[in-house]
């Protein structure tokens, strides 16, 4: 062998040897201080490899096409198969991919929400928020937060979407149920139980939404326009409390407050929460609110304004709903109109936030663990324990309560009765028990329970008129008088569209529109059936060139059914008109359906 070929070979084999016996980087280190290993780690990060750890959305690897080779913030992982166990072991594969497949493994962080249980297959449920808070028992509520931390943990989940701190100022809104009431002492005190015992189990507890999500009239997403006092007396304690306790994240809410969107609000992100409270964690938007600046609120132009002006007023995490759409954050993030320091002062937030959790040490659950703690017998009871605590017993006519033998014959009138439902953001629960069920395993076999749904949530139950029957030309314009010619036609299989975020059409706005359809609609064999509208603004609707509906005006959603049933086999004209100016844009043809639907 030459000499020279000889030397280089030694020379490479030397190299191996170094290379191989290279120390780890800084931020590998566990001895040296958080800020030093976020410091080392943050010099040695891409730009793509920042801005994924800013990008949170619901996700997986199945899909081989999304690419997750820069990493990522974290990933809202499906339960799949095999209960706990299974669970816990498919976010471990996952974790596994991040930590050993990116070039600078970052593990992510699981997250998912917790509101009154962790809300997946096999966790336990427990009485939902407004329900925990009947009880005034902060004590049983950390009790109950401890269990869904043990069964959220031992999964690998380290982040929870919870708890909810808006208060209930008005009962009209539907999201009452996930709050602790309308109390500010009572929900502070809530938070700060809730709070504590995911924290101290290394779980990222996640208050949201900042701040006062509840417009008037209960509408959501609504803009919000309140005093400084009654922000400051009213709607902050409960945040104040919940970090006080510990939380390490915070997420914004989809409403504008005093006319700045609240995922962008820099008095609300930067000045309070960031500057006066002193918070140190990281914030992180409610599922596309960030974008929310653009189809809701209008207060910017584009994506790369609204990522800049969000992320300049103390936003850090921006959450959306699926992997495709992060290419327009990311190219807002490539521009280069956002600053290093702005980026990495976010990036920083989060890294802080994995290395305090110790996920670069200890990135994976024990599956045996997740299936020893979801569903345990222990929390079953504490869920029995909490419900009962929680109810509230406004009259007791005849002392009908408890139920005793006494009672010869129960009657027990209304779907609520048999669906046993378990409240929003709850799982399918374990083995759960109507409320029929209940009574009759508590009568017992002595006592006539008898049961009869009565006429349901709803008189009717309206389904969309189906693609099969219909045969629709569409016409889109630019007005909200159906005025010159149309802006865009088509065929529309289905009238059964949600156009609130988005325009109907290209080149149509995606406020103040007008859209006409016309064609044939045949009724398939059967009973007779009502046809009819629903929608929000204005509608109406002729049938054979007779105008049956007249719904011509602004206003909220609402049902308009033709009262007279069309025959089953038969075949009409038909004529659709609908405009939608601002707000919430919905728009379904509609007839009878085949049977009523309990989940209302």
């Amino acid at each position: 062998m030459p000499r020279a070929l000889a030397v280089l070979l030694g020379l490479s084999v030397v190299a191996a040897r170094g290379a191989a016996q290279a120390p780890a980087p800084p931020y590998r280190n566990a001895a040296l201080p958080v800020e030093a290993r976020v410091g080392d780690l943050l010099g040695r990060m891409t730009l793509e490899e920042k801005f994924w750890q800013l990008f949170m959305i619901p996700g997986s690897l199945d899909d081989s096409a999304h690419d997750y080779s820069h990493g990522a913030f974290g990933l809202q992982i499906s339960a799949g198969t095999g209960g706990a166990r299974g669970h816990a072991e498919r976010i471990n594969a996952i974790q596994k991919f991040f930590v050993e497949r990116t070039r600078l493994g970052i593990p992510i962080i699981p997250f998912e929400e917790a509101l009154h249980g962790l809300a997946r297959e096999g966790a336990t449920v427990f009485p939902q928020a407004i329900a925990l808070a009947a009880t005034w028992d902060t004590a049983l509520m950390g009790r109950v937060a401890l269990a869904s931390a043990r069964e959220a943990g031992s999964r690998g989940i380290r982040q929870v979407l919870s708890p909810v701190l808006n208060l209930a100022t008005d009962v009209r809104w539907g999201r009452v149920e996930e709050t602790y009431g309308e109390d500010p002492f009572l929900a502070s005190r809530m938070a700060a139980v809730f709070v504590a015992p995911f924290e101290r189990s290394g779980i990222i507890a996640t208050p949201k939404h900042f701040v006062a999500n509840v417009g008037e009239g209960g509408r959501d997403s609504y803009p919000i326009d309140l005093s400084a006092r009654l922000l400051e007396e009213l709607h902050f304690p409960p945040f104040r409390s919940a970090l006080a306790a510990g939380a390490r994240s915070v997420m914004t809410a989809y409403n504008s407050v005093d006319g700045s969107p609240a995922s962008q609000n820099r008095a609300l992100l930067d000045s309070i929460l960031k500057g006066a409270w002193g918070f140190k964690g990281f914030v992180i938007s409610d599922a596309a609110a960030t974008g929310g600046a653009i189809v809701l609120h209008h207060t910017e132009a584009s994506t790369a304004t609204a990522a800049k002006h969000a992320l300049e007023s103390g936003l850090d995490v921006i959450f959306q709903s699926n992997w495709e759409q992060h290419r327009s954050w990311l190219a807002a993030f490539r521009n280069g109109t956002i600053s290093d320091s702005v980026i990495n002062g976010a990036v920083a937030r989060v890294l802080r936030a994995k290395f305090e959790l110790g996920l670069f040490e200890r990135p994976h659950a024990i599956p045996d663990s997740a299936a020893y703690w979801n569903g345990h017998v222990e929390h079953r009871a504490l869920a029995r324990e909490a419900a009962r605590a929680s109810l509230v017993l406004l009259k007791n006519e005849g002392q009908a309560l408890p139920l005793s033998s006494r009672h010869r014959s129960i009657a027990v009138i209304g779907t609520d009765a048999v669906e046993a439902r378990l409240g929003g953001y709850s799982g399918p629960g374990i083995r759960p028990v109507s409320i029929l069920d209940g009574i009759r395993e508590r009568a017992g076999s002595g006592v006539t329970v008898r049961y009869a749904p009565g006429p349901g949530r709803f008189l009717s139950v309206p389904v969309p008129v189906p693609a099969g029957q219909l045969a629709l030309r569409a016409e889109y314009f630019d007005n909200i008088t159906l005025a010159g010619p149309p802006r865009v036609s088509r065929t529309d299989s289905i009238v059964d569209f949600r156009w609130t975020f988005n325009a109907p059409a290209r080149g149509i706005p995606a406020d103040w529109y007008s859209v006409r359809w016309t064609g044939t609609v045949s009724l398939p064999p059967g009973r007779p059936r009502r046809i009819g509208v629903e929608g929000s603004d204005g509608y109406r609707l002729w049938l054979d060139g007779t105008l049956v509906i007249d719904n011509w005006r602004k206003q909220s959603y609402r049902t308009r059914m033709v009262e007279t049933p069309l025959a089953p086999g038969s075949r009409h004209e038909i004529r659709l008109e609908y405009f939608e100016t601002t707000g919430n844009a919905r728009i379904r043809l509609v007839w009878d359906g085949d049977a009523p639907d309990p989940s209302g």
